[in-house]
């Protein structure tokens, strides 16, 4: 529940100098701008946006003529001085990305952290955002969750992550792009019960919005028949109240000496393991090299 207020106040003199404004902008519904995002856009100074291209679409749909400046992960660096050096000047800057709320999976943040570490006024005019879109419409807890945006690529950092998402107790927020999705899906199954609530949300505010899946398998036997399009946020259910570490360990350990005493390698001995027990193959494994300290590149079987 949003905090009660007892009047509606308004600054009357919007935008002012010096005064870095991070704006939503619509994640597809063209209606979704405020009017005082809107009327933000169309008095700054200046606007940085990702691409100059996409966004002077938005602003000739909504009838505003501005100076944009290109803003976006490959040239922070360069801008951050530069963008610093208007408000210093008395410039009033809105910043948006190509769509949602800036600075969430989007560049932004280190722009707003250097103008308010040296003192300029940083005000965010809300709007659109995928991640709770997604997440009040998808009928899962809301109250506790956390946002993991886009996942790492890189497999080490990429594994840690999953292994934090697959006991994590709380909602968790993904993005993902269409190309990537099934990578992901299958990412998801090998460390998450099998069972594990799930839903995706895919082209939100849009003609073509969907709402997709139950359950980790309920979404990939969609996804292997129906080809991924558009741009994908993923609702996940927090882990079950019976997790690995509230299981005992010695029991789980105990098991895979049986397996592996039987001639099973030790992946394989976390699979039956985990077939029998409902936990993650993974979280098993992890445990039993946690524990033991056997070497993985024993593990040739």
């Amino acid at each position: 529940m949003e905090p009660e207020t007892n009047k509606i106040s308004q600054k009357q003199s919007e935008p002012e100098p010096g005064v870095l404004y991070v704006v939503a902008t619509p994640i597809g519904n063209l209606g979704d701008l405020s009017p005082r995002a809107k009327n933000i856009l169309s008095s700054v100074s200046v606007i940085a946006c990702e691409d100059t291209r996409h966004s002077s679409k938005l602003l000739k749909a909504i009838k505003v003529k501005a100076k944009l400046i290109s803003f976006h992960k490959h040239n922070t660096k360069a801008r951050v001085p530069k963008l610093i050096s208007f408000l210093t000047n008395g410039a009033s800057i809105a910043l948006i990305s190509d769509s949602g709320l800036p600075g969430i999976s989007d560049p932004g943040e280190e722009l707003i952290l250097t103008a308010k570490e040296i003192g300029h006024e940083v005000i965010c005019i809300p709007g659109a955002c995928a991640a709770i879109t997604a997440l009040v419409s998808s009928g899962l807890p809301s109250q506790r969750f956390c946002f993991e945006g886009f996942l790492p690529s890189k497999s080490k950092d990429r594994e840690s992550i999953l292994n934090i998402i697959s006991q994590e107790k709380r909602t968790t927020i993904i993005y993902e792009s269409p190309h990537k999705l099934l990578k992901l899906l299958q990412d998801l199954s090998n460390v998450c019960e099998k069972n594990r609530p799930l839903q995706v949300a895919r082209e939100l505010t849009k003609i073509h919005e969907e709402h997709i899946g139950k359950t980790i398998d309920d979404v990939i036997k969609y996804f292997s028949k129906n080809q991924p399009k558009g741009e994908f946020t993923l609702i996940l259910g927090g882990a079950p109240p019976s997790t690995l570490k509230e299981f005992r360990e010695k029991e789980i350990l105990e098991s895979m000496d049986k397996l592996r005493a039987k001639g099973l390698s030790t992946k394989n001995a976390a699979y039956e393991l985990s077939i029998k027990t409902g936990f993650s193959k993974n979280l098993i494994y992890s445990l039993f090299h946690q524990k033991t300290g056997y070497s993985q590149k024993k593990d040739a079987k």
